[in-house]
């Protein structure tokens, strides 16, 4: 039989080795033709007396990286569309649709021949749980093995029978943990917890997947088996009752109950451990089904999935310009940003040129990139050639004839204008015309530093936020006459970098400043009025923010913060600055010399490791404290929440952001905006235009103009809008389509 996906190719010894390599495809990944033609595959194994067994392995250098979450949105979009005419029909045809999968799973686990997966690199999601449903399991000994069932970062779960063979195979413990987390394993990891069965060299992977097979491997799975025992002992038992309670504690701690997947885990896990394993399958199958009509799987799915491939792939970059392929990098200013930047450069393989005022500066710049690498070799995350690799890429000069031939240059200088401007002329005066010149301000308008260029349209900004090793979205701005062809080099570069570019438009603060600038001073204000700030941080954390507004602030320094209200007021006046909250921040610096985490006293104290922060108690001395009963915690969470999705809202009413998957994918990987709800505007899209506004309304009546709806959430409301529908992101290609 031929199939397009895959080649079966019988040997000698009657074992098939089925080799999956998807055409045109980069990687592997679940589609419903590959399901349908590895449904074949099993049907023809079956029938043929003259096959023995199964190895599974890929064509590419990578496994495979799962299901197609498409495949999932398109489940999402019939079940919308059908649950009008018959919800009851809807919801069962979704079920259907969620079991097909694991029903194939089951089928090679049943089909009574041995089959082995062999895992030569990256395995993720619907593969990982194919590769569970194997009789065996060999992984390449290799740094490109990567193996995990992450379903839960982007809103669902391992429902294909993730969640009850992993338990079935190693402990409940660490099973929770894996699944909960989306935790990555290495094969060494993997065969420790009993989920891979043999580790080989990757020139001998398929030769030791077929030696098991050879060597008598069992075509029936454990929990198929007579006597069969749970390797962590069963729910009920003494160590069922120290993990489970703990367990679901735990979750409630780190979660708040915000992700629905996450808690089915658990619901999954401990129900079918009590039941036979086809009736486990059918329990996952109908939490699964229950996952997938959430409004956070469906909000996490589309940004945290879709929408942030499609912007990792350049969706906003301009068509018909080439892409560049650099060869050389500058970087101006190697002090703690435009080290980070030169740091990323070099660990993307381009040679970058790091010029500061001074040989010793430059030279400083260079070993922050050489403590980073230092730090991954000792962790084990690279090897010393990696090291030596990348600090080959990094040339320290203060000579700006150095930057000759470089294809951009990314200025991080101090945020002086003047300082800016002597450092784009000299390096402009080096530069080939084609050559762009871009500034990392995170501050200054792009507009007016373009005006220091002799080539505005090759001018351009690109935002990194700190540490730029960690942080994984960078901010492209537009002046008024970037070109199309310095923004797709921009975006190029942010590519080869592997971050997530997002567009925006000039104005002060960008997107994301803005945005954050909202979330603390909401804080400022909760303790000016007498809120404790402890309930403070607790309520921004239990509304899905990774951090407190007050510990964001000690990390980005209240200086830093005072800086800005200063600078905010002189070009804006007097009244673009909250007067108590300036006097909190200029009591806290000047009064009491709290800089925040950087001289280890801000907002909390940072005392010496392993002792953990504090929240400063003299806080509460500064305004007379509430009573916690008096506050409406609920509240505390939905301001901060609604006070960033409104700043959100006015950027797109602004035309700062024009993409609403850019201002949702922003507000995650800048901030950390409540995950679950898919972002700032996919937050006002899930409550609903209409009822956010009443919402907003009735905060703007007891605390202030910062919750006033601006005139584009009104004009939705009205019109019955969403974001998505209002904003279209794929409106261009629909018309492509249609033409």
């Amino acid at each position: 039989m031929i199939y397009n996906n895959f080649t079966v190719e019988t040997d000698a010894d009657g074992i098939a080795l089925v080799t999956w390599d998807m055409p045109e495809k980069s990687m592997n990944v679940f589609t419903e033709e590959v399901m349908i033609e590895l449904n074949n595959i099993v049907d023809q194994v079956v029938v043929d007396a003259s096959i023995k067994g199964v190895v599974i392995t890929s064509g590419k250098d990578t496994f495979s990286g799962g299901a197609d979450i498409t495949m999932l949105q398109k489940m999402l979009n019939t079940f919308a569309r059908e649950k009008t005419k018959d919800e009851q029909k809807a919801a069962q045809k979704l079920f259907e649709a969620a079991g097909y999968m694991s029903g194939l799973f089951r089928k090679i686990e049943t089909c009574g021949k041995p089959w082995v997966s062999a895992i030569n690199g990256t395995c993720m999601g619907g593969a990982f749980e194919m590769s569970l449903a194997c009789h065996g399991r060999v992984a390449a000994d290799s740094d490109k093995v990567k193996m995990a069932l992450p379903e839960v970062k982007i809103g669902i779960f391992p429902g294909a029978g993730g969640t009850q063979r992993v338990p079935r195979l190693t402990d409940q413990q660490q099973a929770l943990q894996m699944m909960t987390t989306g935790q990555t394993l290495t094969p060494q990891k993997a065969k420790a917890m009993g989920l891979v069965t043999e580790i080989a060299e990757p020139k001998k992977l398929v030769e030791t997947a077929k030696a098991m097979i050879k060597n008598g491997l069992s075509p029936v799975a454990p929990w198929d088996q007579k006597g069969f025992k749970l390797p962590g002992g069963p729910i009920y038992s003494a160590a069922g009752a120290n993990l489970w309670p703990p367990v679901i504690a735990i979750l409630r701690r780190e979660t708040y109950g915000n992700y629905p997947a996450a808690a089915a885990i658990l619901k999954c896990v401990y129900e079918g451990l009590l039941v036979p394993f086809d009736t486990a399958l059918r329990i996952e199958q109908r939490y699964f089904t229950e996952i997938m009509q959430t409004k956070e799987a469906a909000a996490m799915i589309r940004s945290l999935f879709i929408s942030l491939q499609e912007l990792n792939k350049g969706a906003r970059r301009p068509e018909g310009v080439p892409a560049t392929k650099f060869k050389k990098i500058g970087v101006l200013g190697a002090g703690f940003m435009g080290a980070g930047i030169a740091y990323v450069t070099a660990k993307a393989g381009i040679p970058v040129v790091l010029l500061d005022r001074d040989m010793a500066s430059a030279e400083k710049g260079k070993a922050h990139s050489e403590g980073l690498i230092a730090d991954q070799v000792k962790k084990g995350r690279a090897k010393p050639e990696d090291k030596d690799r990348l600090l080959s890429l990094i040339t320290p000069t203060a000579d700006y004839a150095d930057l000759t031939g470089c294809d951009l240059v990314i200025e991080a200088v101090f945020e002086d204008s003047e300082i800016k401007k002597k450092a784009t002329e000299q390096a402009e005066a080096v530069l080939k015309s084609s050559a762009v010149f871009a500034s990392n301000t995170s501050t200054i308008p792009i507009t007016g530093l373009a005006k220091n260029s002799a080539r505005p349209k090759n001018f351009i900004g690109i935002h990194f936020f700190s540490p730029v090793d960690k942080m994984m979205l960078v901010e492209i701005i537009l002046g008024k006459k970037t070109g199309d062809k310095a923004l797709a080099m921009a975006i190029d570069y942010v590519r080869a970098i592997k971050k997530t570019p997002i567009v925006v438009n000039d104005t002060r603060g960008f997107y994301v400043n803005r945005c954050v600038l909202r979330y603390m001073s909401e804080s400022y204000k909760m303790l000016i009025e007498g809120v404790p700030a402890t309930m403070i941080e607790n309520a921004a954390k239990a509304a899905g923010m990774p951090v407190g507004p007050l510990a964001l602030t000690d990390e980005t320094a209240i200086d830093l913060a005072q800086k800005i209200m200063k600078q905010t007021i002189r070009d804006l006046g007097e009244k673009a600055v909250d007067p108590k909250q300036m006097a909190l921040i200029n009591t806290l610096v000047d009064t009491h010399g709290r800089n925040g985490r950087k001289n280890a006293k801000g907002f909390y104290d940072y005392p010496p490791k392993p002792a953990k922060k504090k929240l400063w108690p003299g806080l509460k001395d500064l305004y007379p404290q509430k009573k916690a009963e008096d506050i409406d915690y609920e509240e505390l969470q939905q301001r901060l929440l609604v006070v960033i999705a409104l700043e959100a809202a006015r950027v797109m009413e602004e035309g700062i952001v024009t993409d609403p998957r850019e201002a949702d994918v922003g507000s995650i990987l800048a901030f950390g905006f409540a995950p679950y709800t898919g972002g700032a505007l996919s937050y006002i899209d899930g409550i609903g235009v209409k009822e956010f506004v009443r919402i907003a309304k009735g905060l703007q009546k007891k605390y202030g103009a910062e919750f006033k709806a601006p005139k584009l959430l009104l004009d939705m409301a009205e019109k019955g809008e969403t974001f998505y529908k209002r904003f279209n992101p794929y409106a261009k290609a629909d018309v492509r389509k249609a033409a």
